[in-house]
């Protein structure tokens, strides 16, 4: 099969590799028909993930067919469509029986992509199959659905639920990327009296307008003075971070309001500053997290009743065997104007 293979930082191609099998009698086989490309697959190209490995299939979103199943496989069967989760779950340790997949003890977690080989292939190997895949309703577009495999789970559950956003509440959602925008999407979820969102690129605050935010600033203008005349002089009750540099943290930090929450979403190749020295006194919270993928099927009962519009985030579509197009495409979104780039066959 086909498959995008990273080769150490800056090298990765778009290759023969063998068929994957069943290893466990957990794992399945699912033949993709939906692929999207995460921010962090760039990171990992660009070596900011060191536990990745040279000779790895790149990926961790997926939408596909079942194609083998283990034995001890018994929720999904050989035919079903299934969303792949980008998060794995042994379902027995404790973390797992306690809804914290992304930091299962039993071979799981974040591992697509990352220790194993991910859903940028024409098949992949999904371990712990009953527990890490989703089937789709017939009315679930994949095009859709893959949104599921991680950005809307990611922005909802480590920026929308860690941030703790309330009615009436003020969210500065700070990057108008893919995670920024889904972020906003679920933070209207619960009706905050104001969102605003900050990026630099006018087309992703064009893009945040119509995912919903109220207002939209460019990160090149005086941000903390706009957010704090917005809110009397207060600042914000919630600040998502979805960027993951050092310089987009620091402003969540300085845009929240005291007992304010810095959700952090964003995935950091570099250290940040955190001030302490400013933030003691003000009771600030700050939360960190790996998605745990706990709410999906919450998520994807939504997308089905037409309550999420998870397609809209699609804006450049690919064959699969157009892997390494998409790619440039995805790398050069602030050329481009890419979101996100939906690869199926």
């Amino acid at each position: 099969m086909k498959a995008m293979v990273f080769h150490g930082p800056g090298r990765r191609e778009w290759e023969d590799v063998p068929d994957p099998e069943p290893v466990e009698p957990t794992d399945a086989v699912v033949r993709i028909t939906a692929a999207t490309i995460c921010g962090t697959d760039l990171h990992i190209l660009k070596g900011d993930v060191p536990e990745v490995e040279p000779g790895r299939v790149l990926g961790h979103e997926g939408v596909g067919v079942v194609e083998r199943v283990g034995a001890a496989v018994t929720a999904i069967k050989p035919g079903d469509r299934v969303l792949v989760s980008c998060i794995s779950a042994c379902g027995r340790c404790s973390y797992c029986r306690t809804g914290v997949y992304g930091q299962c003890l039993g071979g799981g977690g974040w591992i697509l992509g990352h220790t194993v080989d991910g859903t940028h292939a024409e098949y992949v190997r999904v371990p712990f199959a009953d527990t890490s895949t989703h089937r789709l309703p017939e009315a679930v577009p994949d095009g859709a659905a893959v949104m599921l495999s991680d950005i809307l789970p990611t922005a909802y559950e480590v920026g929308v639920l860690n941030g703790g956003v309330r009615p009436g509440q003020v969210v500065a959602v700070v990057g108008a990327g893919p995670i920024g925008l889904a972020a906003v999407e679920t933070a209207k979820l619960f009706s905050p009296g104001l969102v605003v969102a900050v990026d630099l690129a006018p087309t992703r605050l064009d893009a945040a307008k119509q995912f919903g935010a109220d207002v939209t600033v460019n990160a090149a203008e005086d941000v903390e003075r706009v957010v704090f005349e917005l809110t009397g002089g207060m600042g914000a009750d919630v600040a998502i971070e979805a960027v993951g540099v050092p310089e987009t943290f620091e402003l969540c930090t300085r845009l929240i309001r005291p007992g304010g929450r810095v959700a952090n979403v964003g995935v950091h190749g570099k250290p940040a500053t955190l001030h302490l020295e400013h933030l003691w006194i003000r009771n600030a919270t700050i939360t960190t997290g790996l998605v745990d993928t706990v709410t999906t099927p919450t998520l994807l009962t939504m997308l089905a009743g037409g309550r999420l519009d998870a397609a809209r985030f699609a804006t450049h579509h690919f064959a699969l065997d157009e892997m390494d197009l998409a790619y440039d495409v995805f790398a050069r979104a602030g050329e481009t104007g890419a979101l996100k780039v939906v690869l199926t066959r």
